[in-house]
């Protein structure tokens, strides 16, 4: 009992260490080897390519009576820290009989001729052990990272139908042991800081091959990444690894590479604007002679580009047979006319963008000019260059279609010319709707004048109605101001006029008398008016007077 449970216990930890090493990195070894089950000696040499013609095999041998849980595992083989390789290693189990005498395991990759070796058995020990099921394990095939082996294993000598084939697919540089010290999978470390307001991404580079010195540029990823710029070289002498790389526009695809400088060295790439989808939206071009609206996409983005008409609430509304769906390289629209309210729709999975590159009007070539006269709009369709345009009567609904159509008519204009519409009585309760016919792509202007004309003559109404009544209202008013005005002038002329005799008549009362002498009062004697008090002057006249 106390057997088992050592046993036992061993076994877990035999499992957990296995579990360990596999979470931490590959299983190390100083030198491939082949190893045979205990008692059974074994010895490994290489095997010819032409192998000899097989042997009929003896009575009851078969592939599943002799190969038993075959199975391939990668180690990691190293002479230095960045020095290591991976060798496959494979392990089966075998039925032993007396007429087997070895294995040949044989590996085939992409490009690569057959490699084979033979592990021998001692003629004493196979003797021994016939019978009996035994372990042979050979881990010197080297592999490279994410190579797909082919491996073939057969009795030695070989038996007709006694073949073992099967494929294993060896670990990709995903992991952060084999990217340290596996000379394959050695890309350095790349980490970096955008200045937006100079354009320019500091790259600092870590963990580089020993001994070797370093690539960066920028690139623009795709199926290679092509170069963006020129290369830079960090060399292996210098302490801070590090370098300045001007960048143009922050497409998505725009990326740093870096490799270290020997032949055929991995590359890693860090790609700092991957989520800024907008800035690919731009550089949409135009003919005007060709009309013809053109953008090429830099990066490569599944998209759908496509051509609609802004409405007042914002609204773009795709036009019909105008949608393209493009991955990369350059798309076109011919025969597009550059009006104001046409722009283009990017659409990448549930996001879009709209971008209207005619929105400022200076390549418009024609619009829908109204005009007032005797209280009437006057619409005329104005052109710069010949056009043929489709005007229709239409009445505009709440529903989708937005304005159906009763009436069309054709109607050209010249180059630099304008075409009246007559409004009859019949469009005044409607809309006018108006196309350019000779294009393929263009915007369909609506011009409502029921509401502008009725408001119009409604007002014109309201107005002269108004205009009578306030005349009746004010006659009244303005004579009583008249009157008003009049009698306040009369009564300031005749202020005037007494003030300025008053006036005159004292400057003569003072002329009379000595300008010294001033008699203030009189009073009656006997018929005389004697003065009280004479102030000044002829006072012996007063006194005879007085007498």
């Amino acid at each position: 009992m106390i057997l088992w449970v050592a046993l036992l216990t061993a076994h877990c930890c035999l499992g957990l260490n296995g579990a360990a090493a596999e979470g931490t990195g590959l299983d190390r070894i100083e030198k491939c080897s082949t190893r045979c089950s205990q008692g059974l000696h074994c010895k490994a040499k290489p095997d010819y390519i032409f192998h000899p013609p097989c042997q009929e095999a003896a009575g009851g041998l078969n592939t599943s009576s002799v190969f038993h849980n075959i199975s391939f595992s990668t180690v990691m083989m190293c002479e230095g820290r960045q020095k290591c390789s991976l060798q496959l290693r494979i392990k089966t189990a075998l039925q032993l009989t007396e007429s087997i005498q070895g294995v040949s395991i044989c590996t085939m990759t992409a490009g690569m001729m057959m490699s084979c070796r033979i592990l021998k058995f001692t003629r004493s020990s196979g003797k021994r052990m016939s019978g009996l099921q035994v372990e042979v394990e050979n881990d010197c095939t080297s592999v490279s990272p994410n190579q797909r082996v082919q491996v073939v294993v057969k009795t030695l000598p070989s038996y007709c139908g006694i073949t073992w084939t099967g494929t294993y697919n060896a670990p990709a540089c995903i992991s952060e042991d084999m990217r340290r010290h596996v000379p394959d999978c050695i890309t350095g470390r790349l980490s970096y800081n955008v200045n937006p307001v100079r354009k320019e991404l500091s790259v600092s580079v870590s963990e580089m091959m020993e001994d070797h010195n370093y690539n960066l540029r920028l690139c623009y990823k795709d199926f290679l990444c092509s170069g963006a710029g020129t290369n830079l070289l960090i060399k292996k002498e210098e302490p801070v690894k590090s370098v300045t790389l001007p960048y143009s526009r922050p497409v998505p695809c725009l990326c740093i590479e870096g490799w270290s400088a020997v032949m055929d060295a991995p590359r890693v790439q860090v790609c700092p604007f991957k989520d800024r989808l907008k800035e690919l939206w731009f550089g949409i071009t135009f003919d005007p002679l060709e009309e013809t609206l053109s953008w090429e996409l830099v990066c490569p983005v599944a998209t759908v580009v496509a051509l609609c008409q802004t409405r007042k609430d914002g609204v773009c509304v795709d036009l019909p047979n105008a949608s393209r769906n493009v991955s990369r390289g350059k798309i076109r629209f011919t025969e597009v006319d550059p009006h104001p309210q046409l722009c283009v729709k990017f659409t990448v999975g549930s996001q879009f963008w709209t971008r209207c590159p005619f929105a400022d009007g200076r390549l418009q070539a024609w619009d829908v000019v109204v005009t007032r006269q005797r209280d009437r709009e006057q619409v005329a369709v104005t052109s710069r260059i010949n056009a043929t345009f489709s005007v229709g009567l239409c009445v505009t609904s709440a529903g989708p279609a937005g304005c159906q159509i009763n009436k069309t008519h054709r109607v050209h204009v010249g180059e630099n010319e304008a075409v009246g519409l007559n409004l009859s009585d019949e469009l005044r309760s409607s809309c006018v709707q108006v196309r350019r016919l000779d294009v393929k792509y263009t915007a369909t202007v609506i011009h409502c004048v029921e509401q502008r004309n009725r408001t119009a003559h409604r007002r014109h109404v309201v107005a002269g109605g108004t205009s009578w009544d306030l005349i009746w209202a004010f006659v009244p008013v303005g004579v009583c101001l008249s009157g008003i005005i009049s009698v306040t002038l009369l009564l300031h002329v005749l202020l005037t006029v007494y003030l300025r005799r008053r006036k005159q008549r004292g400057n003569e009362k003072q002329k009379d008398p000595p300008h010294d002498c001033v008699v203030p009062a009189t009073h009656q004697h006997g018929g005389i008016l004697i003065p009280d008090s004479p102030l000044c002057g002829n006072t012996e006249k007063a006194n005879l007077l007085s007498e």
